[in-house]
């Protein structure tokens, strides 16, 4: 039995494994800031696990289309075996991450990081049963190299370090990483559905979410900029409820 005749196993072992690290994760201490608060250690534990899974899966994806060059160029039906691993194990950790969401009572105060979910999921779980657009999920997976730098920036906020050396250097690159792997991707893969629109079968149906999630994406770099370049904006951010603080995807 081929890989793309298991998806269903695939997710549920990267799921599991997503899980599993999570729970070792949770070994490594904390600051005594985000100790004190239970929401912050959710937030803390729950973003460790995202930094992983944003390392993995955005150095892989990279490296999959250096090995595979034709997937910039078919996005449709190219499948490399390693760029289909890689689709269900991201696959696996979203539908994760959605649940613990959920389960942990955040999810009216991540909303828009769920929303951002259900539309990647939709796409993602579309891509890994029918053995379509795989490669443009690999694309897509490009702007996890940016989570990386997105997420170490909320760290560093929940841990109260947005003074530090530290915070400053991740300010520039996650600035950075989110012009050119971010926004980049998600360019690439628009122009590349509109110039196909009438060509690839179900073309709309991918488009019509990443329109939705560029939207997302946007209105995120706005205000992204807004609270890290332009500080006398910041406070009034925070007066409408610190949006800056919760977990943002991006993914």
């Amino acid at each position: 039995m081929s890989l793309a005749q298991s998806p269903a196993l695939l997710v549920l072992g990267s799921a599991g494994t997503f899980l599993l690290i999570g729970r070792l994760l949770r070994a490594l201490p904390m600051p005594k800031l985000v100790e004190k608060d239970r929401t912050r250690t959710w937030r803390w534990r729950n973003l460790t696990v995202s930094i992983v899974h944003s390392l993995v899966m955005g150095t892989t994806a990279v490296l999959c289309v250096l090995q595979y060059p034709d997937i910039l160029t078919d996005m449709y039906q190219y499948a490399p075996q390693p760029t289909y691993l890689l689709l269900c194990a991201s696959l696996g950790y979203f539908y994760m991450d959605a649940a613990d969401i959920i389960l942990s009572g955040q999810a009216s105060a991540s909303w828009e990081f769920l929303f951002h979910h259900a539309l990647v999921i939709s796409c993602f779980t579309f891509a890994a049963f029918t053995g379509l657009y795989v490669a443009g999920t690999t694309v897509a997976l490009f702007v996890e190299v940016n989570s990386v730098f997105l997420h170490t920036r909320l760290l560093l906020k929940l841990s109260d370090a947005q003074n530090s050396a530290l915070y400053r250097v991740n300010r520039y690159l996650n600035m950075l990483t989110f012009i050119t792997f971010r926004l980049g991707a998600h360019v690439f893969l628009t122009w590349y559905l509109l110039v196909n629109l009438w060509i690839l079968p179900h073309s709309t149906f991918f488009l019509s979410a990443m329109t939705a999630i560029n939207i997302v994406i946007l209105v995120y770099f706005y205000r992204l900029v807004r609270a890290d370049f332009f500080p006398r904006s910041r406070k009034r951010g925070h007066a409408r409820g610190g949006y800056d603080e919760n977990k943002f995807l991006t993914d």
